[in-house]
């Protein structure tokens, strides 16, 4: 019975957790919408594919359910003619498939700024900004009307889900973004370099991670409300 108790708490924990991140990814892309002033013209780019997939323009984003039960997502961002120098702080839209960055004096993007975004699948960059990842990472790079236009985000693995030369023995690819990949433990195995054989302790590691958490933000939140209060 001490068992089922113990383990009914683990998993409420985690629930929890689960929850306080989910808030904390929200805020994230709301911020992301907000970098820049304006709304998403229907006329753009990334107007016009809010339109065909039915989303709905918030700020600068493009937001989209896939159903009913899923909370909204970015599908589109656009901050073209932003007068951004540089590009940071934008994990927010990682759920994106179009970004708009074209009409900004921007000097360089760093690749490792687009990590994560699996599902980008078209840019608009201005002319003298490399794709991430460089042109091997995109089926088609061309110029057009002084903007460069990366489409197509390549598969850095030999085949999605399949075993790979890039990743360690027992160890599955899977792409990371442009120019990107992840490798992930095959099925039953886990640990450094997926050498150990056998279920991932998720209950006993997870649990207590997921207890520190919910603690921390609690004293975090409990702080911040009396500095509020003080005169």
């Amino acid at each position: 019975m001490k068992a089922v108790c113990s383990w009914m708490k683990s998993v409420a924990l985690i629930l929890i957790f689960n929850l306080y991140f989910n808030a904390s990814y929200q805020l994230t892309e709301l911020k992301v919408c907000k970098l820049c002033g304006g709304t998403i013209l229907n006329s753009s780019a990334v107007g016009q594919i809010c339109s065909i997939y039915a989303g709905r323009i918030d700020g600068r984003c493009c937001l989209r359910n896939d159903n009913t039960n899923d909370p909204e997502h970015i599908i589109g961002l656009d901050l073209s003619n932003c007068s951004l120098t540089c590009v940071q702080d934008i994990q927010g839209a990682s759920t994106a498939f179009m970004i708009d960055l074209s009409l900004n004096p921007i000097v360089n993007i760093n690749d490792t700024t687009f990590q994560g975004f699996n599902k980008l699948n078209y840019m608009i960059l201005p002319q003298n900004i490399n794709c991430p990842g460089s042109n091997t990472s995109w089926e088609k790079v061309e110029i057009k009307e002084g903007n460069r236009h990366c489409e197509g985000q390549r598969n850095m693995c030999n085949e999605t889900g399949q075993l790979s030369m890039n990743c360690p023995e027992n160890s599955l690819c899977a792409p990371f973004g442009p120019g990107f990949f992840e490798c992930s433990c095959a099925e039953n195995f886990h640990g450094y370099k997926c050498l150990r054989e056998g279920d991932f302790p998720a209950l006993q590691v997870f649990g207590p991670l997921a207890a520190s958490t919910v603690v921390i933000s609690f004293l975090l939140w409990t702080s911040q409300r009396r500095k509020a209060k003080s005169p």
